[in-house]
């Protein structure tokens, strides 16, 4: 139990968030609303605090970020940033919307590269930066960003590089120099080496950090609630201005969207975390974990008509072709999933699961390979009998369903002319 701490707080925001989650989501420039309404999911959830369970006993979790972290203390606000519990794997805050001083070189560049006809036209905007000294300019001023705006310029290079189709480099690699313009890849080691996190060219990076409320939010609003109650709009569009959204900003934006209603799935997964199999709590926690996963897997069909309706161009469909060579198309909703369950859509090695999240930030990793260890007496029930097995064994395919519906969402996206999704089982 070295790993884990003792969580006994009580967050203040829960009664609000329980609500918020019977709120219907509306996308940006959407019309009608797209979102789904998770109460069905949350009632049984929300029947008390989902970090405590049911016979109100505090548990043990693991710790979120590398190195020992404090048990918080009676009645403290709220649980330290970057606990999923708190809000998932979104940011903190909402991402930095503009950048200022010599960054908005960067911000524009970024929406020129993501609206190219083709790579070799942002390659070419590329070129131009570097020429005109503005990546160099850049690189010498990295060290003076905010770890916020860091991780807001760090969205703008990932869009750079994809729409380059340099995802798939190292930019510290002496081969990809042979490959990629040399001043870019400098700025994009520095800000890799800011941030803490090489792999940032991935969904996470585009989708989470690329994107803000449509209107000022009330202060104080928790992110995972933001992003759930509020029409939402991409920082970056991949389609140009005055023309409607493209199917690859529908996608980055419902990937936001699930992951801000997926903030249950991570409370259960950490009453899962430690519990024994013959804990009377577990199959309760099993059940409301499928409730969760049906929600999402609705709300992702509610997506679907849309996106599959949205117009879309062959460079948007080269970077999702690009992002899924990767792997980099995974949300971190999922992979949080599949850490309790431990198959998710399809039987993987180790190897391949850590390969899927090597894209997200350090911090992220660490929680779910806690999560891999502390859930593996839960696991033990798929080989036996009963109908606690049965439970179990319903969730593993509730998870198989949902991330069998992502898949079909993002094929719709990179696919023109796919139809929608099937109904909604």
């Amino acid at each position: 139990m070295g790993d884990r701490v003792t969580m006994t707080t009580a967050m203040t925001t829960a009664t609000a968030m329980t609500a918020a989650m019977t709120t219907r989501v509306t996308a940006p420039e959407d019309g009608p609303a797209t979102g789904v309404t998770v109460e069905e999911a949350v009632k049984a959830a929300s029947a008390g605090p989902a970090h405590r369970v049911p016979d109100g006993s505090a548990h043990r979790v693991p710790a979120p970020r590398r190195g020992a972290e404090p048990a918080l203390p009676d009645g403290a606000a709220a649980p330290a940033p970057h606990d999923p519990r708190a809000h998932g794997f979104l940011p903190e805050r909402p991402p930095v919307r503009a950048m200022i001083g010599t960054w908005t070189r960067l911000d524009a560049m970024a929406r020129a590269a993501a609206v190219a006809p083709d790579r070799a036209a942002a390659v070419a905007l590329v070129e131009r930066a570097r020429r005109a000294e503005e990546l160099t300019a850049l690189r010498q001023r990295v060290s003076r960003l905010s770890l916020r705006n860091a991780e807001a310029a760090a969205m703008r290079i990932a869009v750079i590089a994809v729409s380059c189709g340099w995802c798939g480099l190292d930019p510290q690699a002496p081969a990809a120099r042979e490959v990629a313009d040399e001043a870019f890849l400098e700025l994009w080691a520095a800000i890799a080496h800011r941030i803490d996190h090489d792999q940032f060219v991935a969904l996470p990076t585009l989708a989470l950090h690329n994107w803000a409320p449509e209107r000022k939010p009330r202060r104080h609003i928790p992110i995972d609630q933001l992003a759930r109650t509020e029409a939402l709009v991409p920082i970056v569009r991949w389609a140009p201005e005055g023309q409607p959204l493209s199917r690859l900003d529908r996608l980055m934006l419902a990937a936001t969207r699930l992951e801000a209603h997926g903030i249950w799935l991570f409370r259960l997964a950490d009453t899962l975390a430690g519990r024994s199999p013959d804990d009377s709590s577990t199959p309760t926690a099993l059940r409301r974990l499928v409730r969760v996963q049906h929600a999402l897997r609705a709300q992702l069909h509610a997506e679907a008509a849309e996106l599959a309706a949205a117009p879309a161009t062959p460079q948007q469909v080269a970077v999702l072709g690009a992002l899924a060579e990767q792997g980099a198309l995974e949300p971190p909703v999922l992979q949080a999933a599949d850490a309790v369950l431990g198959i998710g859509g399809r039987r993987m090695g180790e190897g391949r699961r850590q390969l899927l999240r090597r894209h997200l930030p350090a911090q992220h990793r660490a929680w779910l390979s806690a999560m891999d260890r502390h859930c593996a007496p839960v696991r033990t029930l798929a080989h036996r009998g009963g109908p606690d097995a049965a439970v179990y064994r319903e969730a593993q395919e509730s998870l198989i369903a949902l991330r069998r519906t992502y898949t079909a969402l993002v094929q719709a996206a990179a696919r023109p002319g796919t139809a929608p999704l099937p109904a909604a089982a």
